[in-house]
């Protein structure tokens, strides 16, 4: 069997708000809560585990999807509905601009403990210049 991502545990200060946070951006559902655990699963079978951390601070982390032509105009849509600061690049130089990398789209926001989440719809380097709009 090739090696394969089951899961991740993505601290955060209040699991439940965090989970159901990234849940409605992406459109996915949040799954039961198990032990300490709240499940937000991904179409490819990824689990994204959120527990509540007493850590302060929550050590920022990067999390990146792959999405649809049609998936980021929805995510991208409850980014502005949310009232979300967004930007075209992962430090943050250029609010409310998303990218146009390798011939694609992509968008990077922030979650409630400040994981950068990011929507892109191709892969890095499949071809394509960078830019901003």
């Amino acid at each position: 069997m090739p090696v394969q991502l089951n899961h991740t545990i993505v601290h955060s200060k209040n699991k439940r708000e965090s989970a159901e946070f990234v849940a409605r951006i992406l459109g996915l559902e949040v799954g039961d809560e198990w032990g300490p655990f709240i499940p937000v699963e991904l179409s490819n079978g990824v689990t994204l585990d959120f527990a509540t951390t007493p850590e302060e601070p929550i050590a920022a982390q990067h999390y990146a999807f792959l999405v649809t032509e049609a998936e980021f105009d929805g995510i991208f849509q409850r980014i502005q509905d949310a009232g979300l600061t967004y930007y075209a690049d992962p430090h943050r130089e250029r609010p409310g601009e998303i990218n146009h990398n390798d011939g694609g789209r992509g968008v990077y926001f922030l979650d409630p403990a400040g994981h950068a989440l990011e929507a892109i719809t191709r892969p890095y380097g499949g071809g394509g210049s960078w830019s901003a709009s």
